[in-house]
């Protein structure tokens, strides 16, 4: 047995949306239980450089690393499975593969050679797959790859994987999810898309070791047969991945696939122990048996796309796990609150959160939602944008100074109250250029967010070109807005609370971030229990 990393490829065929990134992530969580230290990478086979730049109409979520990487949402999933933080390896485009072999080309390092897709492209997929496991800091790294068999844009990527099935051959095993869709006129389970699926990725030289099957209903014997015998695949080897109530319950169904056990046959792993899953076990015993409920608003612009909100909405799962409750969120599209809607739409609401985001669009919706939070004492948490918005509401109708506004907005607002960093006026291009991943903030004592941190000194991660300009610092304190988190090298304020409020937080870094199944994140957790004292009063 080689001590070399092993690698485990999983690709999608027939649609796409199959859930790759939940089964890689509940795969790894095995993995992990079973004492191997896994990683999971994204490869996307678009040109954006990355998701930073796209709409969350187009991609969902655009999730930030410590190390201010922009990353796809499936990111966010393996942090909240595995307790483990990703960084700018984990997640590549085509667009960063063409990037650096151009730059590479332009360097004159191909020495005048005619630069192709193979190899040139190829070896340098190659690289980033394997950059993860450079220092041999991982026994394995699972590889998701975007898209699904037979795209064009995939096509570098499926190659490359047949080339390290061949160079590293005892190292590296596919894992390939289809669909095996239930034609409810015929009243069956229909294999045929399996079947062209894998022949799809036979014609490009790939074998699948392992098939994980999303089904909406139990694989039967004689077809689990089926698919093994035309898909040359053993018959332990055909994985039934049927819909679940949570995605936090795939680990336990992949568990009672044994899909970890016949993983670690094919590479030629010992099993170990078996998995530890109890604490994940009695997270899950909690989510289904909650003790109260509260009714959380989340206030956003693309509340019609819930992808675009992926980590706040797990985060209240976690928190909501720690109370003993259940959240059910209320998605409201800021644009469809005025002054004559509002009542009628928040009054039956335990605690409001104002979501981030940017642009003008649906912001007048978020301040009238940040008033109606702080005039009705109604627990009230800001994330980045939503902090933005609670300042501009106290700005206006606090301090008096009616054209309060962001520069992002109103560029010649007369009371700038959120405006642009000195460093960012120069910048041009948009991509990459804001304050990105972790920052340090230093909290004051006695306030709501230490006590929810129960700590002084923290670092979140950030996403945003826009800060409170201190210039009104002042003013905001002397009316009762506190200034409780303060970023320690500028000084750029990062945390405000409302003095005689019950809960009123804004933040302007995105702690859903950070939020996982084994550690709920502690502001979360605040918000939702002042939610639940805000029910019961």
């Amino acid at each position: 047995m080689s001590n070399s990393v092993k690698y485990i490829f999983v690709t999608g065929g027939v649609t796409s949306s199959l859930g790759k990134g939940i089964i890689s992530a509940s795969l790894a969580k095995l993995l992990q239980a079973r004492g191997y230290s896994t990683t999971i990478q994204k490869l996307d086979p678009y040109i954006n450089i990355d998701p930073g730049t796209l709409n969350p109409y187009e991609h969902g979520e655009c999730y930030v690393t410590d190390d201010g990487a922009e990353t796809d949402l499936d990111l966010g999933h393996y942090e909240r499975f595995l307790n483990v933080p990703t960084s700018q390896a984990n997640n590549v485009t085509t667009g960063k593969i063409y990037q650096s072999v151009i730059e590479k080309e332009r360097k004159g390092e191909f020495l005048g050679k005619t630069v192709q897709v193979v190899p040139h492209i190829t070896d340098e997929i190659k690289r980033r797959i394997q950059l993860l496991s450079a220092n041999n800091k991982y026994d394995i790294v699972i590889t998701e790859i975007g898209g699904t068999v037979g795209d064009i844009e995939s096509l570098p990527y499926v190659e490359a994987v047949r080339q390290m099935m061949w160079e590293f051959e005892n190292d590296c095993i596919v894992i390939h999810l289809t669909l095996i869709p239930y034609l409810s006129a015929a009243g069956e389970l229909k294999t045929k898309p399996t079947q062209h699926s894998v022949k799809a990725l036979l014609e490009l030289g790939v074998q699948p070791d392992i098939l994980c099957c999303r089904t909406e209903h139990e694989l039967e014997l004689n077809l689990r047969k089926k698919i093994a015998k035309f898909c040359n695949v053993s018959m332990n080897a055909v994985i039934e991945a049927k819909d679940a109530s949570s995605i936090y319950d795939v680990p336990l169904l992949m568990q009672s696939e044994e899909l970890d056990k016949v993983v670690l046959e094919k590479l030629g792993l010992p099993k170990k122990s078996s998995p530890d899953l109890n604490k994940w076990k009695s997270f899950l015993e909690r989510l289904k048996n909650p003790k109260s409920e509260v009714n959380i608003a989340l206030i956003g612009k693309y509340v019609e796309l819930k992808d675009s909100y992926k980590s706040i909405s797990e985060a209240f799962i976690h928190a909501g796990v720690s109370n003993e409750t259940k959240v059910n969120l209320k998605w409201i599209h800021s644009d469809e609150l005025s002054k004559s809607s509002i009542e009628k739409k928040l009054s039956d609401l335990d605690g409001i959160l104002v979501a981030p985001g940017f642009g003008s669009r649906g912001i007048s919706g978020k301040i009238q939602a940040v008033e109606y939070a702080r005039k009705n004492k109604v627990p009230f948490l800001g994330i980045c944008l939503g902090m933005q918005c609670a300042a501009i509401e106290f700005a206006r109708n606090v301090l008096g100074l009616e054209d309060a506004h962001s520069t992002e907005i109103a560029e010649k607002t007369k009371s700038p109250v959120i405006s642009i960093m000195e460093e960012q006026k120069k910048i041009s291009d948009y991509g990459g250029t804001m304050r990105l991943g972790a920052y340090k903030c230093q909290l004051k004592p006695n306030s709501k967010i230490s006590e929810a941190y129960n700590k002084d000194n923290i670092s979140e991660r950030h996403r945003h070109r826009y800060e409170f300009n201190n210039d009104y610092l002042k003013e905001f304190e002397n009316k009762g807005m506190m200034a409780t988190g303060i970023n320690p090298e500028t000084g750029l304020v990062e945390v405000f609370e409302l003095k005689d409020h019950p809960w009123f937080v804004g933040v302007q870094f995105h702690p859903e971030y950070k939020s996982t199944v084994d550690q709920p994140h502690p502001l979360f957790v605040a918000f939702v229990n002042a939610t639940l004292k805000n029910k019961n009063k």
